[in-house]
């Protein structure tokens, strides 16, 4: 494949792989992109899964003819991309090894050497003369592992993006980008929304032509469409409207309140996606949330808690910066409903959320006041909402106070004399407080993003990516 007259595509296809990442279903394969731009010297961009080494030599070898790569690029040091470098390193011994000052260091830990005598270190700004073509080079760090950089070819403006406007899919298998690009980036960059904005600050300085992604087909039209759906996805932006519902439901009752709502929304012309988050793709469930402006989750409380995938469902929300949405909530209990309290807790520390008035609490089977609930609650869901209100905020006053004889959690401002657990009926003298940790802050790396969680930042701290002192540092909001 050319991507210009001396830029020529050598990577490879991956139908083999059912599980990306050891977690991302991917029934349409992977592609292992690496590019061979071709001058009076030549540069190898990335390598490709060790699976496929021999594959990959194939490509290069029919390419260059009886030619042989001056460079390899590393830009990026996942074993997707970088398993082979050792193996390129031995088939081509006159080539040198180009990458950043911490990727080297990657590159000693998986392979016991960083190629010292063959290796030429870049950083933001350098180049790479290859004759009429000039490598210039851009810093990633955190899009989505601190080592990255990304590469400007001048000559042909074409960006060579490593896994930034990736998308799952092997490029023999035509399929929307878009739906795919967006599973891959929220899964898998979403949390890194900062730096990713950074990236396209930086972008927008170049006359970019052509993007070539690790992953993914090469963009060479309407690049426009492709860098909006980056800035929405990085600034956590409502994508379309449209009400998701994820729901987990063990006898069934959630279940048909949750069909119930999704209903009575179409009724009124909305548009609903319903999630069984313990039978769907869970990334294609995030995926959702993320897309959508707004969110009902609907569960049981189960063990004191929430059903657990449920739980799970959350954390990939929060783990991936869930903000700038509207959330709904359908609980369900047959003694001790606390499932919309715990999921609002656990959505506490999200950026930007406005939680609905209206709520449906379902004591074991739905009823009639469930259905009126409903309904109040679909009125709610119909109302225009733009992703900037926010209004509700965690209700994390109450104190815990945890029966030593059967475990009940109850919580309140003070445990009341006359109270009886609802459980096992024993009283207030059986019940001990239950002592919350500090809660912790978060603090950001100026510098390369990364985010560290303590109490207070110590003024010795280093960032454990960058090196940067406790100075270099501020407490993220």
């Amino acid at each position: 494949m050319s991507i210009t007259k001396d830029i020529k595509y050598v990577g490879v296809n991956d139908h083999e792989i059912d599980l990306f990442e050891g977690q991302y279903i991917v029934p349409n394969g992977m592609a292992y992109n690496s590019y061979a731009v071709i001058d009076e010297k030549i540069a190898i961009m990335d390598s490709v899964d060790r699976r496929f080494t021999d594959e990959w030599f194939d490509n290069i070898d029919k390419t260059l003819g009886d030619r042989k790569p001056d460079y390899l690029v590393v830009q990026h040091m996942e074993p997707d991309h970088s398993s082979s470098i050792a193996r390129f390193m031995e088939n081509y011994p006159d080539a040198k090894l180009v990458s950043s000052a911490l990727a080297f260091k990657m590159i000693k830990n998986f392979f016991g050497t960083d190629f010292s005598e063959r290796k030429i270190v870049i950083k933001e700004g350098d180049k790479l003369n290859l004759g009429s073509h000039e490598l210039s080079f851009v810093a990633a760090p955190m899009v989505h592992w601190p080592e990255v950089m990304m590469t400007y070819d001048i000559k042909d403006k074409v960006l060579f993006s490593a896994d930034g406007f990736g998308k799952f899919g092997a490029l023999d298998i035509e399929e929307d980008w878009a739906c795919e690009a967006r599973r891959y980036y929220i899964g898998i960059v979403g949390k890194y929304g900062q730096q990713v904005q950074a990236l396209l600050k930086k972008a927008a300085d170049l006359d970019i032509q052509k993007i070539c992604p690790l992953h993914g087909p090469v963009l060479s039209e309407n690049l426009e469409y492709y860098l909006n759906l980056y800035k929405i996805w990085s600034s956590y932006g409502i994508e379309e409207d449209g009400i998701v519902i994820a729901y987990t439901s063990v006898y069934g009752n959630t279940k048909q309140a949750v069909y119930k709502l999704a209903e009575i929304l179409e009724a009124n012309g909305q548009k609903v996606v319903v999630n069984d988050l313990a039978r769907c793709d869970w990334a294609e469930a995030v995926e959702d949330a993320f897309r959508y402006g707004k969110l009902v989750l609907a569960t049981t409380t189960y063990n004191g808690e929430i059903f657990p995938f449920m739980k799970q469902y959350i954390d990939h929300l929060t783990e991936r910066n869930f903000s700038n949405r509207f959330v709904a909530f359908i609980e369900n209990g047959s003694w001790a409903p606390q499932a919309a309290r715990i999921m609002k807790c656990m959505l506490g520390e999200c950026d930007n959320l406005t939680f609905a008035e209206s709520g449906v609490k379902i004591l074991s089977a739905i009823d009639e006041t469930n259905i009126k609930e409903l309904e109040a609650l679909a009125e709610e869901l119909c109302k225009p909402f733009d992703g900037k209100k926010a209004e509700t905020e965690c209700p994390t006053a109450k104190k815990k106070f945890v029966c030593k004889i059967c475990g009940y959690v109850h919580e309140a401002d003070e445990l009341e004399n006359d109270f009886k657990c609802p459980i096992c009926k024993r009283g207030a003298e059986d019940f001990e407080e239950v002592k919350e940790e500090t809660p912790k802050k978060k603090f950001v790396c100026k510098i390369c993003g990364y985010v560290h969680e303590a109490a207070e930042l110590e003024e010795d701290f280093k960032c454990p990516i960058c090196k940067r002192g406790a100075d270099d540092f501020e407490e993220s909001k």
